[in-house]
């Protein structure tokens, strides 16, 4: 168990466990699997909302594998990861939106029949992630978040499922246009506050290393 969660006599589960770090790696395995199916489709059927998807699940790939790499390791070490987490996050959201913006002016109507059914299984793939992780949702916040973020994603999903209904029905790019730009959105909301935590962590591990020198050298 980590002694770094701060949550008094209680700690919470920070994913030192094989059982845990088998179920993370199937989760990297269904999540890259995504990402490849998205890509095509996206391509395929012409839709920013599912390429926007399949960058997610390219990102959960890699915030899951250092996820993984840095259970039990010490705060500084994953409070590092969080803000290379963060940053990879940022730049996602600039090519979402900027590719938004292209779409809006250059590209024509997504194929929606192609975009409802890889988002269909897109969301499944989350749902059966969330699912395999429900019972380690209370862990700490390494371990939650993974959990939060394919919960999170199975909702995304079904934004994209709802922007192809909305595109047959109105034979416009608009709801495709619009469920990418919330994700888009959504991303600069998540690597903020990724950010701002992870800084903090390491501000906070700073000043304690400091305290700890300090004491040190007065009682020399």
């Amino acid at each position: 168990m980590s002694g770094d969660c701060g949550c008094g006599a209680k700690q919470n589960f920070d994913g030192s466990s094989p059982a845990y770090k088998r179920v993370l790696m199937v989760i990297i395995a269904i999540n890259f699997g995504m990402f490849v199916v998205e890509v095509f489709g996206g391509l395929a059927s012409g839709s920013m909302a599912l390429l926007a998807d399949s960058l997610d699940f390219l990102g959960d790939s890699a915030t899951y594998t250092i996820s993984l790499i840095v259970i039990g390791m010490p705060l500084v070490v994953r409070a590092k990861a969080g803000l290379f987490k963060g940053i990879s996050l940022f730049v996602i959201a600039a090519w979402v939106l900027g590719s938004t913006v292209y779409r809006v002016f250059v590209e024509g109507v997504p194929e929606a029949l192609t975009m409802g059914a890889i988002g269909i299984a897109a969301f499944a793939a989350n749902v059966i992630s969330a699912v395999l992780l429900l019972k380690y949702k209370d862990g700490d916040s390494n371990v939650r978040s993974v959990w939060l973020c394919s919960r999170n994603d199975a909702i995304g999903n079904l934004a994209v499922i709802l922007a192809a209904s909305g595109i047959a029905a109105t034979d416009t790019a608009w709801p495709d246009l619009l469920v990418a730009g919330i994700m888009g959105s959504l991303f600069i909301h998540s690597a903020t506050r990724i950010v701002q935590q992870s800084w903090a962590e390491l501000s906070e591990e700073k000043r304690r290393r400091e305290t700890a020198s300090d004491s040190c050298t007065k009682n020399l």
